[in-house]
């Protein structure tokens, strides 16, 4: 960066710095955020289709699930990775529309290009872009109709438009049926949370095995083979310590020159370590769960005193057996009380192939629930674990607003139709933003459509004269290329990932927009002699 006004030029940056500014600015972000819309785009929707993501260590990802697809492939534009965090965003608070989210802000930048090569200004843009958002989300919260904990139709129809086109096809019925039985199941006794419902994957068996299991599945086996296989009735103990003998905090070393010294050190190893065990079967527990290790001589003692026990539980399993089990987390075996055990109706190890699991079920306030997806290969697995993810957060999202829109378009075209009503009644040039907004809209229905095989423009002819003639939840059936009424074909949403994906869109769009100026540091070089290799 320099001055030139006098005879020397001043340079306030460091010389490796690299400098856009003005329209050149703009135009590199647009085509950067362009980009990144452009790659998901072809994921969109029931015939979207699938990405492979090869990574540097040879790991393949099949997804068609736009914020995985983003993720794995690392991205490095700075205004790209803008709208990669409207995919992270979305998947944060929803779980699904992620592509949705990501489309729009790609179209709505799209559009705003076209205004800065009419000499609109940026600003003008930006103002423009929120009347037309908050205006939009007024219009979505109106189209909206009721969903309750009662509406189990509405619930598989939410869960089964989360599924579509997602590698799902064939066993659609059966996992609508389990995501909505297990967050029923939750909600029955709190607000659901996604959370709640954890999704455990294992390979072999068939896709349609996979089951809802009321209560917590654990990637864990029993420490010592001599402990009970099955316990029912389990009384269950959460211990976030180590069932070990302490080692010194520094290097120490214990000269024993009497061999009678050495045993009577190895019996009081042994004393503590049964002391420990006596501690816990004390309280009547006949299960523990440990979250840090559990000495060889302490797994023997446990196993004696017929107790199953687990070790190394992550955090996160333990909080999820604590609320299922009622148990509390002790962090000392000396608190280790009655009063903190937890209870399940049966605690047991089944064997799956060669892999071992621990099912705890039947608990009394089963505020957690499992899925464990089944299928024959590691990646069909994962990517029917995203789909169960994404239609869990649907199905979550419908109860906690109690509030649902039709899919297949239909928001977005009356969204559309009703913005450029809005605009009309601007006076300003914001109304030309406002119109570009309305437009942009549109690329999820015209997406729908190309990705089906199905003409655009034919599609939006037909969708836009239903909407004008009051078709308020006419879509398009991309089976058919034909129109239909979404809501009464099941194809329904939560409100929550219209309202979300239109809000982080626009707000990305903006920030954008807004920015006239990039400039990119140089490496910072290493002190000493510098790198021949380092210069530009």
């Amino acid at each position: 960066m320099q001055h030139t006004n006098t005879s020397q030029p001043i340079f306030i940056l460091p010389q490796e710095t690299s400098r856009t500014t003005g329209r050149d600015a703009q135009r590199l972000n647009i085509a950067a955020a362009k980009l990144v819309a452009e790659t998901v785009r072809t994921t969109l929707g029931p015939k979207g289709m699938d990405k492979m993501i090869v990574e540097s260590s040879g790991d393949i990802t099949v997804t068609n699930d736009g914020v995985t697809i983003l993720e794995r492939m690392q991205i490095e534009h700075p205004s790209a990775r803008m709208v990669v965090e409207v995919a992270k965003t979305q998947e944060h608070e929803v779980g699904d529309g992620t592509t949705t989210a990501v489309v729009l802000a790609g179209e709505m930048l799209k559009l705003a290009e076209a205004l800065l090569d009419r000499d609109i200004h940026p600003t003008i843009i930006a103002h423009g872009y929120r009347l037309a958002a908050d205006r939009a989300l007024a219009i979505v919260e109106s189209l909206a109709r009721p969903v309750t904990i009662k509406d189990r139709a509405l619930l598989l129809k939410i869960a089964h438009t989360a599924m579509t086109g997602k590698g799902t096809e064939d066993t659609k019925e059966h996992f609508s049926s389990l995501v909505v039985d297990a967050v029923l199941r939750i909600a029955a006794n709190a607000p659901p949370r996604r959370d709640a419902v954890t999704i455990v994957k294992m390979t072999g068996a068939s896709v349609e095995e996979t089951q809802l299991v009321s209560g917590i599945v654990l990637d864990k086996e029993r420490c010592h083979p001599g402990m009970p296989v099955r316990v029912e009735e389990a009384r269950i103990a959460l211990l976030d310590a180590a069932l070990e003998i302490k080692t010194t905090e520094i290097d120490a070393k214990i000269s024993i020159s009497d061999p009678e010294k050495l045993q009577a050190f190895l019996t009081m190893e042994e004393r503590m370590l049964r002391g420990m065990v006596d501690k816990v079967v004390a309280t009547g527990a006949n299960v523990l769960f440990c979250q840090k290790g559990i000495d060889d001589l302490a797994q023997h003692f446990l196993a004696k005193c017929g107790v199953l026990a687990a070790r190394r539980v992550r955090k996160s399993d333990m909080e999820r057996l604590s609320q299922a089990t009622g148990a509390q987390i002790v962090n000392s075996i000396d608190d280790l009380s009655a009063d903190d055990l937890g209870a399940a109706g049966i605690v047991e190890e089944k064997t799956h192939g060669e892999e071992r699991m621990l099912y705890i079920e039947g608990c009394p306030n089963a505020r957690a629930v499992t899925l464990l997806v089944r299928g024959g290969t590691e990646h069909v697995v994962d990517e029917i674990r995203r789909a169960l993810e994404d239609a869990v957060g649907d199905v979550v999202a419908a109860l906690n607003d109690g509030k649902a829109v039709a899919g297949a378009g239909a928001t977005e075209m009356e969204l559309s139709k009703r913005l450029l009503e809005f605009a009309t009644s601007l006076s300003g040039r914001e109304q030309l933003a406002v119109k570009a907004f309305a437009e942009a809209l549109e690329v999820i229905p015209t997406t729908l459509a190309e990705n089906a095989g199905i003409d655009p423009i034919d599609a939006l002819t037909l969708l836009k004269a239903a909407h004008d003639n009051k078709e308020v939840n006419v879509g398009i059936n991309v089976f058919t290329g034909k129109k239909m009424d979404a809501w009464a074909e099941g194809v329904i949403e939560p409100l929550r990932i219209k309202t979300q994906a239109i809000s982080s869109a626009s707000e990305v769009a903006i920030m954008i927009l807004r920015i006239d100026d990039v400039i990119a540091g140089g490496q910072e070089k290493p002190s000493g002699r510098p790198n021949p290799s380092d210069e530009l």
